[in-house]
């Protein structure tokens, strides 16, 4: 064949399911087979010493609706990649079959940076890159599937803070994929609205999945486990968007979130007690319900406010309007960690499953409607720290193992997402 560089020329064969196994359809190793047809083009990649120069240069030439297939093999990467045009399929032979190394990676950027819309990356997975592993922003209806994002070796501060993180988007799928020994979160979302998490393993991580100043999320179907906490819910200040608010949490496994919390100091997650499997933090409307929570030594549910001063005045720093309802609970609290550990001896040394700190004021402000729904049967225990407002002034705490009275929480609606089958 006459070619152009590592690219096939435009009067090369294609493949679009026309080729079958004859010489026709066999690329050497620094070829790429590009469609004639409009939309969509396949950019098949082939293994061998030209794939890296290979994918790259097909995700900086891609075009609207192309479809860039790389083989099964190991590939080791030392730049980041990006990818800023819309609609592009990335897709690999399956996860642990086609693997991008970063091992050997340079500065500290993403594995990858998509920043463009209708994208989807699928089949593949990626290691060790110096800084988060797949990163999207301000991209939106994008579908992660399929996926394994990892460090391969211990949990490690020095790992990239990020496995999966999209921001500041609309129109989120993420199933199917597994991310493992984050620094930060594993699946990570800020920011952003209208969410599906889903069918997913986060493991060894800081946090298994966050949901973080976001508005309109399901997380379900989710296996949470060897996470220093397990899924959490997060509203933070001083970002661009703030509110967070409507995300259900639900038939997920939220399983033995033991890990010892290696975050870089000053994080905010450097924060989280090992040991807990769900923390709902300054967020608003999150229903928590018909999950498995198991063996998480601090507390399978704790319900906290933002502990330091703030200057944002969108910002409320409180829990509100939260449901914990149905969900099984074994085993937990009995070797309570970080804040939960200091605060143990006012509480007889365990937490019960469901733990609230009782903060309802902060500043000279006072929010006389948290509205904590615990609607568990009432052999699930519950405590009320009463710490009334940070800092913590242990003069003043008053546990309580009553459940707040609550007013109605209208459950948010079901995330649909248009672009999505199966959503």
């Amino acid at each position: 064949m006459q070619k152009t560089g590592i690219f096939v020329s435009v009067l090369a064969i294609i493949t679009l399911g026309a080729c079958g196994s004859g010489d026709e359809a066999s690329l050497n190793s620094t070829e790429a087979n590009v469609s004639e047809t409009s939309a969509p083009r396949t950019i098949s990649l082939s293994a061998g010493e030209g794939f890296v120069e290979a994918l790259q240069t097909a995700l900086i030439t891609a075009e609207i609706g192309d479809v860039i297939e790389m083989p099964s093999g190991t590939f080791n990467l030392v730049d980041g990649l990006s990818l800023d045009v819309d609609g592009v399929t990335l897709n690999g032979a399956g996860q642990g079959e086609t693997i991008l190394s970063f091992a050997g990676q340079t500065g500290a950027g993403e594995g990858l940076l998509v920043t463009s819309d209708d994208v989807t990356l699928t089949s593949f997975t990626m290691q060790d890159t110096a800084g988060d592993g797949i990163k999207s922003k301000g991209a939106n209806r994008i579908i992660y599937r399929d996926l394994t994002v990892e460090w391969t070796g211990e949990p490690d501060e020095t790992n990239g803070a990020y496995a999966i993180y999209p921001v500041e988007s609309r129109d989120i799928l993420i199933e199917r994929v597994t991310a493992r020994g984050a620094s930060d979160a594993g699946i990570y979302v800020g920011q952003s609205k209208n969410i599906i998490v889903r069918n997913s393993i986060a493991e060894y991580n800081v946090a298994g999945i966050e949901i973080e100043n976001s508005i309109g999320a399901d997380v379900y179907n989710n296996i949470a486990q060897h996470n220093a906490g397990g899924i959490l819910v997060f509203d933070l200040p001083d970002l661009p968007q703030v509110g967070g608010h409507s995300t259900r949490i639900f038939n997920n496994r939220i399983i033995s979130n033991n890990t010892r919390n290696f975050a870089p100091p000053g994080n905010i997650v450097a924060t989280v007690p090992s040991g807990t499997g769900v923390i709902i933090l300054a967020n608003e409307n999150v229903h928590v319900f018909e999950n498995e929570l198991t063996n998480n030594r601090s507390a399978h549910v704790l319900l906290t406010a933002y502990q330091d001063a703030f200057t944002d005045d969108r910002y409320n720093p409180l829990p509100r309007n939260i449901m914990v309802r149905g969900n099984t609970y074994r085993d937990g609290g009995a070797d309570p960690q970080g804040a939960l550990a200091a605060l143990a001896p006012l509480v007889g040394g365990t937490y019960p499953p469901i733990v609230w700190d009782g903060v309802v004021r902060w500043g000279q402000e006072t929010e006389r409607s948290v509205n904590l729904m615990i609607q568990e049967d009432e052999s699930v225990g519950f405590i009320n720290l009463d710490l009334q407002i940070y800092p913590i002034n242990t003069e003043n705490i008053n546990p309580t193992r009553n459940r707040p009275k609550a007013g109605e929480i209208t459950e948010p609606a079901k995330v649909i997402l248009a672009h999505a089958k199966g959503s």
